[in-house]
Parts: structure tokens; C-alpha cells; sequence
């Protein structure tokens, strides 16, 4: 397949050229809003094409698929207009910023029998894959509750919108929602209903949250607890899930690097799983190309993108309302 990126991000810089390639698939052409960016991005990495204007790069037959990593702003605009072009899009979290328009991504792509995926990297894990598959084996017996944390010190670089921008930005929307589509992920199940409180004024402005805390209750009784910071330096990421006959441990492994470590403990004693690691995010796009191929679903599909969105959605009015919110599956 030819791609087409939109947004010369860093997450595109560092791991999706490299990823799409590795697939075997190409990268043609990049569209920025500004258009040096897109000449700097096309030139790094030998891509042939280079423009600002998206409407025109869509008109383009040769274009099979669209990745979009630009501002969360811009993605239901974006997106909607390449699945109206008939073309595949990958995008990043979240897909919209509100429900309606979410809803419309999945129905566009329906109409044209184009593949929508959302790239939530984190399911990808070869560990966090391997918490599943422990989790469903009964291993730790009956799943009780999950403390969650993912906290990071936001890089300089990426701050921006994240932290000046309070309709896109924020914590919730760029780590929580990936908290809810891994929960959802390991557990089979749905979020029922949520609580949280936030920080803000370290390093974010105009009331944005850069620190939030909270539960999350699912439908089959696992209570979870969770932890998101750009402001978190010098700490590791982690995964404990507590169940009836025993507990998983898992260390540093909400990263887009293939790393971490994986502890199970239980009536067998405590032992360390073997984790054969791999690139997340050519796994997602292996996914993704057998998806268009018509062998099954990309990873995280427009539907699991709404899931994650709307309990993001919930957690954003818990923190605001300061009340405990229900969130109700999507149809």
C-alpha cells in the first residue's frame, strides 16, 4: 500500500515511517500545516512528496491508506475527509474530541468499505498480550482490582497544545484514553462508571490537567485505579492486577518502547514470564494491512476508539463536576 501521513509528528518521525516500510507498504507523501516542517520531514526520510494542502494530496489515486497524527483538533476533520476519498485511515488517539463525531468516523468508513483503525500502540505489547492471555487462562483466578499507573515527564517538545490547550489537551486525552482501550483490552469487559480528580499549574496553563487521579469500575466488578502525569520524573510506569488465587506485576511497560517485565505470583510461587518483545507499532500495522487485506480487524478498531473516548469524556466531567459518572457502552 502507498501511505500518506498527515502531521510531521515525532511519534510519525520515530516509529511510523519505519513501521509502514517494515511492512513492506511505502510512504509517499507527507502533508503538514506548515510547509517547511513537511519539506524537512519528506527530506529526512526520502519521501517523494510534500505539501500542505490535503484536499489535493486525497485526489491522488495511487494513495491507499492515510495515517493522521496531527493535533487531536484536526483529526475528525482529517479523517473524515480521507475515508470520504475511499482511502484507509490509521488514527491517532483520540479519534474526535466528542462522541457525535467519532460516531460519524465509524459510519463513513462502513459506507465507503474502508478500513478505520485507532493506533492504540499499548495493546500491541507482546507483554501486555501476555497479561491477557494469563488473565483469561484464570491464572490469578478472578480479576479484583488493577492499580494503573502511567505517569511520564511530558518532554519540552511535546508540551505545546498538550498543556496550553484546554478543548484538545490534557492528560486525559492523551495518556487516559490509553489507560481505558488497555483496561478494556486485558480484561474483556466495559468501564461502567468513573471518578477522578486532577492537578493543574506545574507546567500546563489555562486550567488544562497535567496530573489526574481516579477509579474506574467495570461490568464484572474489577475495580481499577489509575494514575496519568506529564509531570512524573524519574518514575516507572506500571501494571498490578489482583486477583482471587493470585497477582500480576508488570514494570515499565506502558512505554512505545518493546520493553518491561512481568511477574506472576500464586499458589506455584512467584515466578518471572519470559517476554519475547516486539516493535509495537509494526505490529499494528502488520494488523492493519491484513485488515485491508480482509483478514480480520486492525488492532484497535473505530469502535474501540469511541469506547476509550467516551470514558475519557466521563473521566473529563468527573474531574470537572467533581462527581462520580456513569459511562454507558456505546451502540
Amino acid at each position: 500500500m502507498n501511505w500518506l501521513l498527515v502531521g510531521a509528528s515525532n511519534v510519525a518521525h520515530e516509529w511510523i515511517v519505519s513501521a509502514i516500510r517494515n511492512v513492506g507498504d511505502e510512504v509517499t507523501t507527507i502533508v503538514s500545516g506548515n510547509l517547511e516542517r513537511a519539506k524537512d520531514f519528506a527530506n529526512q526520510h526520502g519521501i517523494s512528496n510534500f505539501t500542505t494542502d490535503l484536499k489535493q494530496a486525497l485526489q491522488n489515486e495511487e494513495i491507499d491508506a492515510v495515517y493522521i497524527s496531527s493535533a487531536n483538533s484536526l483529526h475528525f476533520e482529517q479523517a473524515i475527509a480521507a475515508l470520504k476519498a475511499k482511502k484507509h485511515v490509521m488514527c491517532e488517539k483520540p479519534m474526535a474530541l466528542n462522541i457525535s463525531d467519532a460516531k460519524a468516523m465509524i459510519s463513513q468508513a462502513e459506507i465507503n468499505g474502508v478500513v478505520l483503525g485507532i493506533n492504540y500502540h499499548l495493546r500491541n505489547s507482546a507483554l501486555i498480550k501476555k497479561m491477557r492471555e494469563l488473565i483469561a487462562a484464570g491464572s490469578i483466578g478472578d480479576v479484583l482490582t488493577i492499580r494503573f499507573c502511567h505517569a511520564v515527564s511530558l518532554p519540552e517538545k511535546l508540551q505545546g497544545w498538550r498543556i496550553n490547550t484546554p478543548s484538545e489537551g490534557g492528560v486525559v486525552l492523551d495518556i487516559t484514553v490509553h489507560d481505558i482501550d488497555t483496561l478494556r483490552f486485558l480484561l474483556d469487559d466495559e468501564p461502567v462508571s468513573v471518578n477522578a480528580m486532577a492537578q493543574t499549574g506545574l507546567i500546563s496553563h489555562n486550567n488544562v490537567s497535567e496530573t489526574v487521579m481516579g477509579t474506574i469500575e467495570f461490568a464484572k466488578g474489577t475495580l481499577v485505579s489509575f494514575f496519568d502525569s506529564f509531570t512524573a520524573k524519574h518514575f516507572q510506569t506500571s501494571i498490578d492486577v489482583i486477583g482471587t488465587k493470585g497477582t500480576l506485576l508488570a514494570q515499565n511497560t506502558l512505554t512505545q518502547q518493546p520493553v518491561g517485565t512481568l511477574q506472576l505470583n500464586n499458589i506455584d510461587g512467584s515466578q518471572s514470564i519470559n517476554i519475547e518483545h516486539e516493535n509495537l507499532y509494526i505490529t499494528s500495522f502488520e494488523k492493519f494491512k491484513n485488515a485491508v487485506e480482509n483478514h480480520g480487524q486492525p488492532a484497535a478498531t473505530g469502535y474501540d476508539g469511541l469506547r476509550s473516548l467516551e470514558v475519557s469524556l466521563a473521566v473529563q466531567q468527573a474531574i470537572a463536576n467533581k462527581t462520580n459518572v456513569l459511562t454507558v457502552a456505546g451502540e
